[in-house]
Order: C-alpha cells, then sequence, then structure tokens
C-alpha cells in the first residue's frame, strides 16, 4: 500500500509514476482534494474543540460563583454537536482514503526502464541455446497426447476446459520437478521450506495486494471470505502478518510448493493450450522478507535461484527487466522475469517473475521489524519469485527434450528422482 502522505507531498511525481505503468492518473487528483478537506476540518474541528474547552472552564468559574449557566451550556452543547458533525465527516474522509490507498498499486523503482510495451524490456542475460532440430517439433500437448500422459480430455469431464490430467511419467515428472526444486532451494539458497494453506481468508489476500484489484481473477468460496489462492507468496508473505520481527531474524527466505489456482477470464490463444494458461497449477514459490538496504540484493538471489533451476535442468533461457508499462504485478516495483524457450512458440515464455515489492505489502499486512532497543519499528522490504512454476516447466522439458521418434528424454538431474532417461508410450 503507497504511503498516502507521499501522494500529496509529492503529486506530480506519483502521477508520472502512474502514467509510466499505464494507470489513469485521475486517482491522485482525487487525493489531494480529500486530503486539502481533511486538513480544513481537522482545523475546524480543533477550534471547536478548543471553544468547548473554554466555555466549559468558563462554567466551572460560574458555578463556584453561583452564577446561571444555563445559556453557556446551550453554547457547549452546540460545540459539542458541531465536532460531532466536523469528526464523522472525517471519517467519511478517512474510509474513501483508505479505500483508495488499496486501489494505487506499487510506483516503479527510479531504475526500471520507461517503456509503454513489453518490446521495451530489457533482455540483461541469456544462458543456454536454442536447440536446432532436424525435425519438425512437435507442441507439447501433442506430444502429451501422443504418449497418452497428457489427458486433456478427461480433464474437461472432470472439470471443463483449461485443466489437465497428467498420467504414468508426466505425473511422475511433476513429482520429480517439485522435489528437485525444493531440495535446491533448501540445500543451495538458503531457504527454508514450508507447506501452507490454500484457502485463505479476503483479509490474508488483502495484505499482499490481491485483493481488491483482483477478485475477478480469484475463485471465492461462496457464503464466506475466503478464497483459494492465486499464488503460494500470499501464504508465505503473510505468515508474518502483523508482527514486529527481529534484526537478527531477517533476511527471511521461505519456499514452498502449493497449487494455485487462477480463472485467467481474459486469456485467449495459443497460451490456453496444454499446460501453460489453465486454471488449476502447481509452483514452487520463494520469498523473501528483509531489511529495506537488503532488498535489491535479495532481488538478484532471487533471479539466481530461479535460473539455477533452469540451468540444472539444461533448458534455455532469458532474463528480462521489465519496463513501466510491462510490470503487471500489482505489489511490484521492479520486475525480472526469466523467460524458457520453447520451440512450439518459437519464443521465450515466462517461467518466473520475480519482484521486489519495497514496503508496499508490509504496509498493508503490519511487517515490521526492529532494529534494536529502544528503536522504533519500521516496516520491511518483501520479495517474492517462482522457483518455477511446475506446469511450464514440464512443458519446456516435454519440447526441449523431445526425440523424433516421439520419445522425451529426461534431464540429467531428474533422472534417478524419475527412475528412467526416457518417458515413452510403453
Amino acid at each position: 500500500m503507497i504511503d498516502l502522505r507521499l501522494v500529496t507531498a509529492e503529486p506530480k511525481i506519483f502521477k508520472d509514476a502512474l502514467k509510466s505503468r499505464g494507470i489513469e492518473t485521475s486517482i491522485v487528483d482525487t487525493v489531494v482534494e480529500l486530503d486539502t478537506k481533511r486538513r480544513e476540518l481537522t482545523g475546524e474541528s480543533d477550534e471547536f474543540k478548543r471553544k468547548r474547552n473554554e466555555v466549559s472552564k468558563q462554567i466551572g468559574a460560574m458555578k463556584a460563583k453561583g452564577q446561571d449557566t444555563t445559556e453557556i451550556q446551550i453554547q457547549t452543547k452546540k460545540l459539542g454537536d458541531d465536532i460531532d458533525r466536523v469528526d464523522r465527516q472525517l471519517d467519511e474522509i478517512k474510509n474513501s482514503l483508505d479505500s483508495i490507498a488499496l486501489t494505487i498499486p506499487n510506483i516503479p523503482l527510479p531504475d526500471v526502464p520507461f517503456g509503454a510495451s513489453d518490446a521495451d524490456n530489457i533482455h540483461v542475460k541469456h544462458v543456454g541455446k536454442p536447440r536446432d532440430f532436424d525435425f519438425e517439433p512437435k507442441a507439447h500437448w501433442d506430444l502429451g497426447a501422443d504418449l497418452d500422459i497428457l489427458d486433456n480430455a478427461r480433464a474437461a469431464k472432470l472439470s471443463g476446459a483449461r485443466f489437465n490430467v497428467l498420467k504414468r511419467q508426466l505425473a511422475k515428472l511433476q513429482r520429480s520437478l517439485i522435489t528437485y526444486m525444493l531440495d535446491m532451494h533448501t540445500t543451495q539458497h538458503g531457504f527454508y521450506e514450508v507447506f501452507a494453506p490454500v484457502l485463505v481468508t479476503d483479509k490474508t489476500c488483502l495484505g499482499t495486494g490481491q485483493l481488491p484489484k483482483f477478485a475477478q481473477d480469484m475463485y471465492k468460496i461462496e457464503g464466506e471470505e475466503m478464497f483459494l489462492i492465486s499464488t503460494n507468496e500470499i501464504t508465505l508473505i503473510n505468515m508474518h502478518a502483523n508482527e514486529i520481527l527481529k534484526n537478527t531474524d531477517l533476511p527471511i527466505r521461505y519456499t514452498g510448493f502449493a497449487l494455485c489456482f487462477r480463472k485467467e477470464a481474459g486469456a485467449a490463444g495459443r497460451d490456453t493450450r496444454g499446460l501453460i494458461r489453465v486454471h488449476q497449477f502447481e509452483k514452487v514459490e520463494m520469498v523473501t522478507i528483509c531489511k529495506p538496504e537488503d532488498s535489491e540484493r535479495e532481488l538478484q538471489h532471487l533471479i539466481h535461484s530461479a535460473g539455477s533451476v533452469l540451468e540444472g535442468l539444461g533448458l534455455p533461457y532469458r532474463v528480462s527487466f521489465l519496463c513501466t508499462a510491462d510490470m503487471s504485478g500489482f505489489s511490484a516495483a521492479k520486475t525480472y522475469d526469466l523467460e524458457v524457450w520453447m520451440p512450439s512458440y518459437g519464443r521465450y515464455v515466462e517461467v518466473s517473475s520475480c519482484s521486489n515489492c519495497t514496503d508496499f505489502q508490509s504496509r498493508r499486512a503490519g511487517i515490521r521489524f526492529k532494529e534494536g532497543q529502544g528503536e522504533g519499528a519500521k516496516l520491511a522490504h518483501t520479495l517474492n519469485g517462482s522457483g518455477l512454476a511446475i506446469g511450464r516447466t514440464m512443458a519446456a522439458i516435454m519440447e526441449n527434450y523431445q526425440q523424433e521418434d516421439g520419445t522425451i528424454r529426461v534431464p540429467e538431474a531428474l533422472i534417478k528422482l524419475m527412475g528412467t532417461d526416457i518417458i515413452s508410450n510403453i
């Protein structure tokens, strides 16, 4: 959540920041107008209270002298009514400002490249070379159907469009990837494994910025203020909501596997086939809670950790520094995407998004820390990154490791977990 005091102090800076993200800026004018009215009413309330205090003193003095206070008590009651009226207006303004604050996204950090679309993203790193096939490579959904390991028809019978049934070796590949990623993050990258609920309260979703902005993309439990998570960042960050952490506990690094759910209402086209853009998906998430001065270092650590998984699997990928207009994360102030090469697409596809959310989520969720005894509590910085999206990683393995006979080689790093080096229909 944005500190509205900064909005009213530097409205032009915030307008420019929102404009760079392609967001309507009139909300800044509304905040300034409401804040101006709040200041005026606060002055009125203070003046009414000052006068009431003076009159109260007069009443005491008059009573001590045995004088009639009827008229002056009428004046006191009127002042009280005026104070109540103004305070009600102040409450209304506060509620309006609080509601508006929840709708304003984080603003880009100064070093985020300005841009109008994803064409303005900066590709800062390429790792591995896309494979040259001596045959026409198939899309992963065709590979899966031919090997009878990806069953969209039965998934549709069970749940409708954009769900998948994984069978035999593909189901084992999913399980192997989860183990591989979690083991790597916990043994090599300093993360602490957590398994948390996938059903959370609306307050929890509010803390990390999924609500109210993305309510239409989330699955809500009818009759309850409960939602299925759209990312396990929600649970891993909110575990420390309304806590004051010790300086010595930071940074806190969590990783965890969870099922995630998104409506993906606006999705269309090629991405809705197979494993790329579905309603239910699996993800290994990484989050960090740290001191503000450490958040840039922690962001680079997330990128390195996600990249290490792709390198261990032998998948070609690139790292893209997202420009202002393509930075879609509501809470993000800076984002890098890791994009894996997909032969059937002929392009790179996002498999991880690593973001620094600065103190945006901490202000909403109340996550603070203390440097030492006698020091005031400060807002922590939070970061998140996919480490990685399981379905998309499986799709990349299927396409990049496919053979001319329709089988799929297993990456060397997964052979022991899979118990085989080939995925076939035998």
